[in-house]
């Protein structure tokens, strides 16, 4: 054995891997090294932060790209994103048709992960409860008005529930969890989809409001009797008691990293503009979404360079691949084998000049 084969040996055949990935992704790139002056710029969602706060600084110890991303909301990452002063955006929103035509280019949707909503309330004991989608929409509505209501009674058989308002609490701010939450309420209720409908901000029928997360949950957890909806990952945070949701398939499942995974154990469309609520995985949670890297199809723009923009490609293509290691110790649900697969068609397709940047 010559000496370069010992020291392959010396270094375990963990970290010889290791170095073959990294080499292999190279030579996908284009053999570029990766450059120590630039600088990739993104802003968007606020659910993903944490998780992208640590992708990128594992990140820039690899690779030594800094990579600086502002929590600003999906609302302004998408804006910023249209006026090009940031190389991506992030949104738990797919963007409308409008958003698309204002930015006059091909947008590409690039998922990193999927989170859920979650029904939260505040009743003594905390017990377990289930909720079916026609519940729930009726409870937003301001229809079902009391705890022990006999639709509420009947899907929760041993469970004493209290002659109590119902206090419904919903978030004031524009936010891709509403996105999520309402677009499920629009595929589940036709009054919902008529009267209220989907986006970011809603004109509420009935409740109190509050800024974010905190402010949602700032409202529950003092007011006996309310619900409201947060993500998974605040709930579990914040050890707020949460229920299971009837989905299509008629099983009532309990909101985790696994069935939330497990909601885009479906037929996704290529382009990944897909919404997973009310999915039709037997096992996935209803109220689940995507949350997505937005980045235009051709690179060449705003004076971009080349080697900026392969320095992107490189980032979504880790992102997805060796940055979902990061996804669950943060409480994040990671990509599901379709998706990744759909995730590497997308990045493949990006484009310098019109040529595609990864060989």
């Amino acid at each position: 054995m010559n000496n370069f084969g010992k020291s392959l040996l010396g270094l375990g055949m963990k970290k010889v891997l290791g170095l073959i990935t990294i080499l292999l992704i190279s030579i996908v790139l284009g053999g570029t090294g990766h450059a120590k002056d630039i600088e990739l710029i993104g802003a968007g969602a606020t659910f993903p932060y944490p998780l992208y706060s640590k992708m990128f600084d594992v990140y820039n110890k690899e690779y030594a790209v800094k990579v600086n991303y502002q929590a600003i909301g999906s609302g302004g990452g998408i804006r910023q994103l249209i006026s090009k002063t940031v190389d991506f955006g992030g949104s738990d929103a797919m963007m409308s048709d409008k958003d698309l035509a204002e930015a006059s280019a091909p947008v590409l949707h690039v998922p990193t992960c999927a989170g859920a909503v979650v029904l939260t309330y505040n009743l003594t004991g905390d017990p377990r409860l289930g909720f079916t989608p026609d519940v729930i929409a009726d409870i937003f509505l301001g229809k079902i008005s009391k705890w022990n209501d006999r639709r509420i009674s009947a899907i929760n058989p041993g469970v004493k529930l209290p002659d109590m308002n119902i206090t419904v609490v919903h978030r004031s701010d524009g936010s891709g969890t509403t996105f999520i939450f309402s677009d499920y309420l629009g595929k589940v209720s036709a009054e919902w989809k008529e009267k209220v409908g989907t986006g970011p901000s809603l004109n509420w029928p009935a409740g109190l409001g509050g800024k974010g997360n905190p402010g949602v949950a700032g409202l529950v957890k003092p007011t006996p009797g309310s619900i409201g909806y947060v993500e998974l990952i605040y709930a579990l945070q914040n050890k707020m008691p949460y229920g299971m949701v009837k989905n299509k398939k008629g099983k009532f499942v309990d909101a985790t990293l696994a069935s939330t995974s497990k909601a885009a154990d479906t037929n996704l469309p290529d382009d990944m503009k897909v919404s997973l609520t009310d999915t039709d995985a037997p096992e996935g949670y209803p109220i689940s979404g995507f949350t997505w890297i937005l980045v235009y199809k051709e690179q060449n723009y705003a004076e971009k360079s080349e080697g900026k923009a392969k320095e992107l490609v490189h980032l979504l293509w880790w992102m997805t691949h060796e940055g979902q290691k990061n996804a669950e110790p943060l409480e994040y649900a990671p990509l599901s084998k379709k998706a990744v697969e759909k995730a590497e068609k997308l990045i493949k397709s990006v484009t310098y000049n019109g040529k595609p940047m990864m060989k």
